[in-house]
Formats: C-alpha cells, sequence, structure tokens
C-alpha cells in the first residue's frame, strides 16, 4: 500500500503543470475549447440549423445561437432519449442525469454524453484529488478508501431502445473504470441502491471498520451517514472509526451551515475540507488554495462560459461577456456550453469574480433561488452568512432551513423562515433578532425595504422539530442522492409544505 500511495501521488501530482498552464493561458484555452466544440458540433442538427462551420469566433458565435435554457432544448433532448442521435452532439448519448436541484415534481435530463464524462467529470475527479496531494505532500490518502455518496439510476425503454436517467453521482460510479473500485467504499451494489434507507444501512454496515482516509458527498446527507456510523460504534467523535481521514470533497450546497457540526463530529482540525462546483450539467470550480474559501474556474473540462450580469438576468436582450470581458465584484449569471450539446445554456447559477490572475470566483446564489418579492433581492450568500453570525453569537447549529415571503395587507409582508437546528439557540428571540439586523448590513435593498416596516416587518422564525425536513423529502421520494432543500423562495409551495409536516407530527 505505501508503495500504491506513492505512485498515485506522483501521478496525480503531474496532472498540476496542466492545470498550471490554463491559469497562465486562460483565454487561450477557452478560445480553442470553443473551436473544438464547434467543430464537433456542425454535423449536428443543431449545429447545421444555426451554421456552425460557418463560425470562426466568439462574436459570430454569439450572434449565430441565441441563448437556451432547458424548455429550448428539452424538444432534442427527449429525441436524444429515444434513441435519435446526432441532434446536439456527434456522439451516442444514452445516459441522462436526472436534475434534482429543486424539490420540484418536474425533473430535467442533462444529456451525459461520454465525452463530457471522462474529460468534464472524471478529469475533475482527478484534480479534486491532485490539488490535496500538491496541498498535503505528506499524504496517505491512498492507503484507504474514498467513501462517495452517490445516487441511483435506472433504465428507460423506448419500445426497441434503452436509455437510462439517474443522479450525475450514480452515472459516474456506474462508469468508473474497474481500477477505480479499490479504492472506493462502499461496494457499487451498495453505492447504487434505490432505497436510500436501505444503501443508509449498509453503508454504515460495511463503512464502519473500514480505513476511510476520504470522503465525498452533499454536507447534509453525509451528515445523516456519519452520525449513523457514531450511533453503530458508540463514539463520541469520527476520529475514533476514521483516524485516517484526511479530506471531506464537499459541494452541492453551501457548506456554511454545516460547518460548525462537521467540525464537532471530526473533533480536531485534521480534517481539510475542499469545496468543489458540481452540477448535473457539468463540473466547473475546486478550492485550490488551503487558505482561501474561492474556487478556481476549471477551464479545460470542454466547457465555453460565458456570463449574464446579475442586473440584465431575465431581459429580452441581455449583455452577454466571454471570459475574457468580465469584472471582478459583479454578480454574473453562468452560461455553458459543453461536450455533451448544451449550447449557451443557462445554467441557473450565480458567481462573483475574486480574482482574474488567475480565475478564481465564489458562488453567490441561483437565478431562480432568492426571495425579490418586495424589491429586498435577498440571495443565498447573504442569508448564508447571516445565519453563521447569528449561530455564533447564540451557540446554535443548524440542520436545514427555508424562507418564503409573508403576504400582508396593502403590499407589505415579512420573511418567515422554518429552521431545523441541530442545536437550539439559547436565546431564539436574540437568534432572529441578529439574522435580521444581519441581513440589513449585508443587504442594502433589505434594509431600504426595513425601513420602519413600511415594506418589510420583523422576519418570524419558525423551529422545525428534529426530522422534519428528511420526513418532508421522503414524503416527495426526494431522500439521498443529489436532492437539496430549497433554500430561498419567492412563493410559499415549500413552507407550507414543510409547515404540514409540523403540524402533522
Amino acid at each position: 500500500m505505501p508503495i500504491i500511495n506513492s505512485i498515485a501521488s506522483w501521478l496525480m501530482k503531474k496532472r498540476m503543470h496542466q492545470i498550471e498552464l490554463f491559469m497562465k493561458y486562460p483565454i487561450d484555452v477557452q478560445d480553442e475549447w470553443l473551436r473544438k466544440l464547434l467543430k464537433s458540433g456542425a454535423s449536428t442538427e443543431f449545429g447545421k440549423k444555426h451554421g456552425f462551420e460557418f463560425i470562426d469566433n466568439y462574436e459570430q458565435f454569439k450572434k449565430a445561437v441565441p441563448l437556451q435554457d432547458y424548455e429550448s432544448l428539452k424538444p432534442y433532448i427527449e429525441r436524444v432519449r429515444r434513441g435519435e442521435q446526432n441532434l446536439l452532439w456527434n456522439e451516442e448519448i444514452k445516459w441522462f442525469a436526472k436534475s434534482s436541484g429543486t424539490t420540484s415534481d418536474k425533473s430535467k435530463f442533462i444529456p451525459v454524453s461520454h465525452e463530457s464524462l471522462d474529460g468534464c467529470h472524471y478529469n475533475a475527479g482527478r484534480d479534486m484529488v491532485t490539488i490535496h496531494c500538491v496541498n498535503n505532500p505528506e499524504t496517505n490518502l491512498f492507503r484507504g478508501k474514498n467513501l462517495a455518496l452517490g445516487g441511483s439510476h435506472q433504465t428507460d425503454s423506448f419500445g426497441d431502445y434503452q436509455s437510462f436517467q439517474g443522479d450525475v453521482s450514480a452515472i459516474v460510479i456506474q462508469n468508473l473504470p474497474m481500477w477505480a473500485e479499490y479504492f472506493r467504499a462502499p461496494d457499487i451494489n451498495i453505492a447504487l441502491m434505490s432505497n436510500w434507507d436501505d444503501k443508509l444501512a449498509k453503508m454504515v454496515e460495511t463503512t464502519k471498520n473500514a480505513n476511510v482516509t476520504s470522503i465525498a458527498g452533499v454536507p447534509s446527507w453525509m451528515l445523516v451517514l456519519l452520525k449513523k456510523v457514531m450511533e453503530a460504534k458508540g463514539a463520541t467523535s469520527m476520529r475514533e472509526i476514521w483516524p485516517n481521514l484526511e479530506v471531506y470533497f464537499h459541494g452541492g450546497v453551501s457548506f456554511t451551515p454545516y460547518a460548525e457540526q462537521f467540525k464537532h463530529l471530526f473533533d480536531n482540525d485534521a480534517v481539510s475540507y475542499l469545496e468543489l462546483y458540481n452540477a448535473s450539467e457539468g463540473f466547473f470550480g475546486i478550492q485550490d488554495q488551503k487558505d482561501s474559501k474561492d474556487l478556481l474556474l476549471m477551464l479545460d473540462y470542454g466547457i465555453y462560459y460565458e456570463f449574464i450580469p446579475a442586473e440584465d438576468i431575465g431581459k429580452e436582450n441581455p449583455r452577454v461577456y466571454n471570459l475574457a470581458e468580465v469584472n471582478l465584484g459583479v454578480v454574473y449569471s453562468m452560461i455553458i456550453t459543453t461536450t455533451a450539446g448544451l449550447w449557451r445554456y443557462e445554467l441557473g447559477d450565480t458567481i462573483q469574480f475574486t480574482s482574474l490572475e488567475p480565475y478564481r470566483f465564489i458562488i453567490t446564489g441561483r437565478t431562480k433561488h432568492h426571495i425579490n418579492v418586495f424589491g429586498e433581492e435577498l440571495m443565498i450568500h447573504n442569508a448564508e452568512q447571516a445565519l453563521k453570525i447569528a449561530c455564533e453569537k447564540t451557540h446554535a447549529q443548524i440542520t436545514e432551513y427555508t424562507a418564503a415571503p409573508i403576504f400582508m395587507k396593502e403590499g407589505s409582508g415579512a420573511h418567515e423562515w422554518i429552521i431545523e437546528f441541530e442545536r437550539l439557540p439559547n436565546n431564539e428571540d436574540y437568534f432572529i433578532d441578529i439574522l435580521d439586523k444581519e441581513l440589513k448590513k449585508l443587504n442594502s435593498d433589505y434594509e431600504a425595504k426595513r425601513f420602519n416596516n413600511y415594506v418589510l416587518h420583523f422576519p418570524k422564525l419558525v423551529v422545525a422539530t428534529k426530522g422534519t425536513f428528511l420526513q418532508w423529502l421522503e414524503s416527495k421520494n426526494k431522500l439521498g442522492g443529489q436532492n437539496k432543500v430549497p433554500r430561498l423562495c419567492n412563493e410559499r409551495k415549500y413552507v407550507e409544505e414543510i409547515k404540514k409536516v409540523i403540524s402533522e407530527q
């Protein structure tokens, strides 16, 4: 095992040379990828419709191809799911990532080509390990197992043709090369089980005595697993169970509400935390610096990036910039073109660049996941920061939360926060007061609307009992995998559903 660890670490570190190249020549790398993407897509139905063979540069690309979203590409995607090929991409696509970005009953099926799987998702998996090894030269990562939380997949039959759909994590696990199984836990048959309760029980049983050196998965679901493992072993800390655990690779949701709980479970600072920015549509960023939470934009995964300034989101003719044209401190909506046939696709996420040499950024939220009913423009990053401070000052820990507007008479309203605590605040009134004050400090629009309660009244806090959000997710068949609780919503659908769960307890 020491020899394997040394060889694997050496191979991973060689990748850093390529990463350093795109950090040094970002625009050249992006321009080259645009040419490759256009060449590959020129023979497709979409490419012929938009004249890809006549496009020589970004300005021509921007003029020839309208911005797309899932609804505009859905007719092509549905045809590909049923067996037609060469519509969006020039190779056969049989796998589709079922998007669970929200708990809506409506699902999206994102095409996953072999090229995007290998060149994007697998490269990202190698890179996150590479970055950890470079930042931790004495690593023993390969002396143990990586525990990865994944979802499940299923077969869709359309007459004689079959395609496959499921969580992107399940697609990645299912298609991993055989040698990768040597470093992974649990067994693939357990990792891809569809019943979350059965999967959880088997994962606990098969990993509680394993030598786990790294873990990866969405924080909310990882917490559930770790607590079950501790319960099974009768331990007070994960360090008692997995003493060689080095790193937690996390993504999917903000880590801020969960940070204190993980520190408590690991009982010391020996475990590193490395944030990832991945989605059903691709893999975009990795935290590459130990002393900064900013993410490095990964530029050689077969993705061409464009950006819409936040103030133009939703406009009929928004301004759109490529990487060479972005500025620091501006919130942008991300547009991607990928090796799976997503052309100028509006991802729905917003980011803000913190560095242009190299390109590093923070995730600021979702274009559709915010509250802006009264002109308050409350975004995820405001909420996360304010909640963090409220928790620190009241010694609280949050498990899950969601918020939505309360509509009152004469056009005024308030925000209602449903929060499930791991550790209750020592004073609930003080907690919500701090939250309100911090939101005012962080967001001038919110502060203006709260002035004298003219538009926004003082927020309301509903404390949910432990397990409420899991019970709600289970009622919607959304346990495990990549499923997430919607944080901020402009309407009250989710809040009312969760309050109904609370009332029936």
